[in-house]
C-alpha cells in the first residue's frame, strides 16, 4: 500500500499480541507530525511507536513535506478515515486549514488528539496534549531581561520567528518571550502590533537552520546593534549564532530560543545559546497513543480520552546562568532529560 505523503512509515504490530479466537483486528491509530526535519518531531515520532509497540497496536506516521505543508497533513488525516483509524495524533501545522478536515474525521469516528500545537476553535479536537508556549516564551524572556540588568531598558530585541501568517505556536512563543521581557503585547495572540522602540526588528525563519542564518544576518546588517535575539525553535536559533559568528558577533548578542533537544542543551553548555526553554514531545506522544487506545478499546466511549482541554506538559528553564527568582536547571542536568 502507498500512503500519499511525504515521509511515511507504518508499524504493524498486531503479530506481538496473543490474540484469543475471534478476536476484532487492532485498531489503526495515526501520527502526523509537521514535517521529519526537525528532531523535535522526530523525537515525537520515535516515542510514538515505542508506545504504540508497548501497547500493541498498529501505528500509521505522516509527515509534512515541509513545516507548514497542511495539504499533506489534510492529505494524511483522510488516508487515515479511509482506512478506519480510530485515533489521530496530529501536530497541526495550521491549525484553521486543518479544521475541516479534522471535523469530518471526527464526524467518521475517529477521536483527534492534537499534539504540541492546540487548535485555535475550543473543542475541535477530543484532547491536547502540548506545551504551554506563552509560558516557554515567558521563561526565556524573564531570563533575558534579568541577565541584562539596567540594559534591558535600552535593549535593541530582535525575534527570528516561524512564519509570517499566525501559527498558534509562533505566535505565543513570540508574545510570551516579549511578555516575559517587560514588553506591551497588547494582544498575546497576534504578533507584531508593539510599538515599543526596543524592538528593531523580526524575521521569519520556517524553524530552519537555514531560515534562521538568512534573518539573523539579514537584521543584524541592518540593525547591528542588537544585543538580544529570541528564536522561536533551535534551528532557527542554531543558524542564527551560525550567522552571528561568521560576523564575529556571538559572543555580543545574547540569544534564547525554546526547545530542548540534547544538542540545544550542548549549545547552552557552549554558551552558543544562553537559555533555552525545554518542553517534552516524548510525554506528548506516550499520552496521546494511550488516548487513542483507550478510545478505540472501549469502543470509542469519550469518557475513555481526558477531554477537550488543554493538558499542560510542562516546560524548564535550562541555562548555566541561573538568576534570582528564576527556577531553572542546568545544562549537566538538563541533559538526562532531553525532551524526555
Amino acid at each position: 500500500m502507498k500512503l500519499p505523503i511525504h515521509s511515511v512509515a507504518v508499524l504493524a504490530l498486531a503479530c506481538l499480541l496473543s490474540a484469543s479466537p475471534g478476536r476484532a483486528a487492532d485498531p489503526i491509530v495515526g501520527l502526523i507530525v509537521k514535517t521529519e526535519t526537525n528532531p523535535f518531531f522526530v523525537t515525537m515520532k520515535r516515542a510514538a511507536i515505542e508506545k504504540a509497540r508497548a501497547l500493541g497496536v498498529e501505528l500509521r506516521t505522516y509527515s509534512g513535506a515541509y513545516d507548514g505543508d497542511a495539504k499533506g497533513q489534510i492529505a494524511a488525516i483522510g488516508d487515515l478515515v479511509n482506512a478506519g483509524a480510530k485515533g489521530i495524533l496530529v501536530a497541526p501545522s495550521d491549525p484553521a486549514a486543518l479544521a475541516d478536515a479534522v471535523a469530518r474525521a471526527r464526524e467518521a469516528g475517529a477521536a483527534v488528539i492534537a499534539l504540541d500545537t492546540p487548535f485555535e476553535a475550543p473543542g475541535s479536537a477530543d484532547a491536547t496534549f502540548a506545551t504551554d508556549n506563552f509560558q516557554a516564551g515567558a521563561l526565556i524572556g524573564m531570563w533575558a531581561r534579568a541577565r541584562l540588568g539596567e540594559s534591558a531598558r535600552h535593549a535593541r530585541i530582535a525575534t527570528l520567528d516561524g512564519f509570517e501568517a499566525p501559527i498558534t505556536v509562533d505566535v505565543r512563543r513570540n508574545q510570551g518571550f516579549l511578555s516575559g521581557f517587560g514588553v506591551d503585547i497588547r494582544d498575546p495572540d497576534r504578533k507584531y502590533d508593539e510599538d515599543d522602540p526596543r524592538i528593531v526588528g523580526s524575521g521569519t525563519t520556517r524553524g530552519t537552520v537555514e531560515g534562521g542564518r538568512a534573518a539573523m544576518d539579514a537584521l543584524v546588517r541592518e540593525h547591528p546593534d542588537i544585543d538580544a535575539v529570541y528564536a522561536i525553535n533551535e534551528p532557527a536559533a542554531a543558524g542564527a549564532h551560525a550567522a552571528l559568528k561568521a560576523l564575529g558577533l556571538e559572543k555580543d548578542i545574547l540569544l534564547v530560543s525554546v526547545d530542548g533537544s540534547c544538542r540545544g542543551v550542548r549549545d547552552v553548555a557552549a554558551g552558543a545559546i544562553g537559555a533555552i526553554a525545554m518542553q517534552y514531545p516524548v510525554r506528548m506522544a506516550r499520552l496521546g497513543i494511550e488516548a487513542a487506545v483507550a478510545f478505540a478499546r472501549t469502543g470509542g466511549r469519550p469518557e475513555a480520552i481526558p477531554g477537550s482541554d488543554f493538558h499542560d506538559t510542562g516546560v524548564t528553564l535550562v541555562t548555566d546562568a541561573p538568576v534570582p527568582g528564576i527556577p531553572s536547571i542546568s545544562s549537566a542536568r538538563a541533559l538526562k532529560k532531553c525532551w524526555g
